[in-house]
């Protein structure tokens, strides 16, 4: 559920027409629900109440790491999960405690360790045993103890798209599954290194809970064979990864209360606190990308609706062929099949292809729904097109939280070289 609907034949985002916000901050704009939000949050919780210890929720900031966003969800009691130093310090400026920030990602540095370390984080996720041993280095070099779980790659297909699936055996996350004993045992040997618990992540935009209930039941299987070995696992990190709908046609992926359900039967007897890092589930329904239509161009078979966000506004139907509902702001009932286009030079600039959609003229606004994930947030500047503005809605009050960036912006962040500073002097 989201907080985007038509009233009288306009489309608000809780109690605010979205013309409000094209009129004032130009287009294209994304423009989030805090409602929305704070409502995924809830639902999620309640889906895993009857866990016997309460979990860490830890909100995947790569997501959305919009300050507003992470605030939100900060004060609704979540935590993040980081695969950066830029992405921890946002989250801890957003008003995340550290102690509940778990650091993920195979390419740690030393100076992101560091970092980490002096801020107190909950937990280091490791991806490979040379990434221990730079952690035990820098650890012992601070006079610290680094809590660490190993990332573990249960060769499992997520049946999701190939770019977003990462526990295949073939992909470049975790420590292959057999080979996680002889991880853990270098690591209890590593000074400066706790280790305290197991984690494993197998994608993104899951739509089946079956390639998740055979990792985690793999997992389990390995977290009594390491207790059995002498190590003390406490927690057991099972990542994200649950889908939403965007394609209105396709099933729904399972709800929240069937995953909460499937995680208590698998986790039971575990005897481990539970870690989840929710991104897409919680921003995804949340957001949407608001466009103006410059023109419509008649092509040999169906027209083209040339709007003024791009590829660089919204990677995900580019780099995933990924699809969204296009919407119009104030549908007139009439109803055509159009492909949807933005300004950028690239065949690849293509949101949508003989897509059955509202009618759209010059000047209509169009939404591009379930867009609150990984989308600003993968946003560029090709074609010298300024990074899209972001706008926050709470009930009948709206914000720009991220302003349009001027082009002077953009211009200005280039330096010459003296050679030519001097010639153009």
């Amino acid at each position: 559920m989201d907080h985007f609907d038509l009233r009288d034949g306009v489309m608000h985002v809780e109690d605010v027409a979205l013309p409000e916000i094209a009129a004032a901050v130009g287009t294209p704009v994304y423009v989030y629900s805090t409602a929305t939000m704070e409502r995924h949050v809830r639902v999620f919780r309640e889906a895993l109440a009857a866990l016997p210890q309460p979990p860490l929720v830890a909100f995947a900031v790569k997501a959305n790491p919009n300050a507003a966003v992470l605030a939100t969800l900060a004060r609704a009691g979540l935590g993040a999960d980081v695969v950066s130093a830029g992405e921890l310090l946002r989250a801890i400026h957003a008003g995340v405690s550290p102690d509940r920030i778990v650091f993920s990602g195979v390419g740690k540095t030393a100076d992101e360790m560091t970092l980490a370390l002096r801020h107190g984080i909950f937990q280091f996720n490791l991806e490979s045993e040379p990434e221990a041993e730079m952690l035990s280095e820098v650890a012992t070099g601070l006079g610290m103890v680094a809590p660490v779980a190993f990332r573990i790659n249960p060769d499992v297909d997520a049946g999701t798209h190939a770019k977003i699936s990462t526990g295949k055996s073939e992909n470049k996350f975790g420590v292959a599954y057999d080979r996680a004993h002889a991880a853990y045992t270098l690591a209890r040997n590593l000074p400066g290194l706790k280790v305290r618990g197991v984690a494993v992540h197998i994608g993104s935009q899951l739509t089946d809970l079956g390639p998740l209930e055979a990792a985690f039941g793999k997992i389990g299987t390995l977290i009594d064979s390491l207790r059995r070995a002498g190590h003390a696992i406490e927690v057991a990190d099972l990542g994200g990864g649950l889908g939403v709908p965007y394609d209105p046609a396709l099933p729904v992926p399972p709800l929240p209360a069937a995953y909460g359900e499937m995680v208590a039967r698998i986790t039971a007897g575990w005897n481990t606190r539970l870690v989840f890092e929710p991104g897409r589930l919680i921003v995804a329904n949340a957001g949407v990308l608001l466009t103006r239509v410059i023109r419509v161009k008649q092509g040999v078979n169906e027209p083209f609706v040339v709007v003024d966000a791009a590829m660089n506004d919204l990677m995900r139907p580019s780099l995933y062929d990924a699809w969204h509902d296009i919407r119009a702001v104030q549908p007139h009932g009439d109803r055509f099949v159009a492909n949807v286009v933005g300004p950028v030079c690239e065949s690849g600039d293509t949101f949508a292809m003989h897509r059955h959609m509202d009618r759209a003229a010059p000047d209509d606004l169009l939404a591009f729904m379930t867009a609150g994930a990984y989308g600003a947030t993968m946003a560029g500047t090709y074609n010298s097109r300024p990074l899209t503005p972001e706008v926050m809605v709470s009930g009948n009050k709206w914000s720009v939280v991220r302003a349009r960036q001027p082009i002077e912006a953009l211009i200005a962040a280039d330096n010459l070289p003296p050679w030519l500073a001097t010639e153009t002097a």
